[in-house]
């Protein structure tokens, strides 16, 4: 059984009023998070269908332009504002029996604390962000959040200048200097954001020697490990033993894109979140809640989100009502990012590419579910009970020693 977290995984409603005060709802994206699309090409190559007329768009391109079509710079942003997350987040929690906390993470940008604050009044939404962390031939996403209004801005700008400083070999003494930075702010919380995931695209066993470097080097400056809505039950369950034989406690991360609230919050009966933070940094505890949602299968939720991402919506301001003006791109015409919908698309682009945004929309509906819940590995089945989660003890021996050596050398610099 787990030491540090206490888990809860709910198959059906329940009022958590009884359990504890408050709930703490993370890692939420908004209109401002700009989401890369430099994984297209590796995703696009292995669609069935999608490949061909990839191939196909990939060549014409080649010959019309001279080169070929580069997504290292493109991005799409979700499509709720910041209000409206804020709200939907609040709303779910309040509706379990809980007061709730609500913490936005947009990619590298506070923009949507501030507006949520501005609306709803100071102090409302901790200041927070998911920072893009360069490390060696990768990178991973680190939740900062709570970060002091009167230097959040400030504070911004030296963590983004070294996420887009350009170096082919990050600086490490500067990247330590950030941290400890960070870490001497007693309300401010750093979680490692989904640490299993190979979000750099170079193979999962790259990705987590990656990961146990990063772990050696940095963990000392890791308050919490994450397990994330749109991860896999069997990916979560790794994470949270390896969190727990390396002695961090687990943070959730909802991880929304689209219109649907969080599927994992955190339990607490603090009020403030500088009061969460404090539970979770100094007395290295935490208990977080598998809501019912979460237990349906992760490809149908993730298809469905896709469905609420490129929607259309009506009521938007009409520069943000359909999905093609909600995606930027550099086509190279010394115009730089621009929204699709700039480049002369008004019906959304080739009848392909309507036709596969359509096959997406139709396997994330309701009427789809059942078939993913018959097609789901048995191991990303969530348990009924916790005794049938099966923690294992993983072997961590090689990451405890470089972490415990780094901690003492950190002890002994102060």
């Amino acid at each position: 059984m787990l030491k540090l977290t206490k888990l809860h995984m709910l198959h059906d409603a329940e009022d958590l009023g009884k359990k504890r005060r408050t709930g703490v709802s993370l890692h939420c994206h908004t209109e401002q998070s700009k989401e890369m699309l430099d994984f297209i090409p590796h995703y696009a190559d292995k669609l069935p269908i999608i490949n061909f007329f990839w191939k196909r768009e990939r060549k014409n391109y080649l010959k019309r332009e001279g080169k070929g079509i580069d997504f290292s710079t493109a991005y799409w942003t979700p499509p709720l504002p910041a209000n409206s997350v804020y709200d939907i987040e609040r709303e779910q929690i309040e509706g379990v029996g809980l007061e709730p906390l609500v913490s936005i993470t947009d990619h590298d940008s506070i923009q949507a604390n501030l507006e949520v604050n501005g609306e709803h009044g100071k102090d409302s939404a901790p200041i927070s962000l998911e920072w893009t962390v360069p490390f060696d031939y990768g990178f991973f996403h680190v939740g900062v959040h709570n970060l002091p209004e009167d230097r959040a801005e400030q504070i911004t700008e030296e963590l983004l200048a070294f996420t887009f400083s350009g170096d082919k070999v990050p600086d490490e003494k500067r990247l330590h200097e950030l941290f400890a930075m960070l870490n001497e702010m007693r309300e401010v919380l750093v979680i490692l954001n989904h640490p299993l995931w190979d979000i750099e695209i170079v193979g999962q066993e790259r990705h987590e020697e990656l990961l146990k470097n990063f772990i050696r080097e940095f963990g000392r400056w890791i308050h919490a490990f994450e397990i994330n809505g749109f991860r896999s039950w069997s990916e979560n369950k790794r994470v949270l033993e390896m969190a727990d034989a390396l002695g961090f406690p687990i943070a959730t991360g909802g991880d929304r894109h689209g219109c649907k609230p969080n599927t994992v919050i955190n339990l607490t009966d603090t009020e403030t979140f500088a009061e969460f933070v404090d539970e979770i940094r100094i007395e290295r505890k935490s208990e977080v809640v598998l809501l019912p949602e979460y237990k349906e299968p992760l490809h149908s939720r993730q298809l469905e989100s896709f469905s609420e991402i490129l929607t259309l919506y009506p009521e938007f301001p009409e520069h943000r009502r359909r999905w093609f003006d909600r995606v930027f791109f550099d086509i190279g015409n010394e115009v730089g990012l621009a929204p699709l919908s700039s480049h002369g698309w008004k019906k959304g682009g080739p009848v392909w590419l309507r036709g596969a945004i359509w096959t997406l929309g139709f396997l994330g509906s309701q009427k789809m579910r059942p078939v993913f819940k018959m097609a789901r590995k048995r191991v990303d089945r969530v348990p009924k009970k916790l005794e049938d989660a099966g923690f294992v003890q993983p072997d961590v021996e090689e990451i405890l020693a470089g972490l415990h050596q780094s901690q003492s050398s950190a002890e002994s610099a102060g």
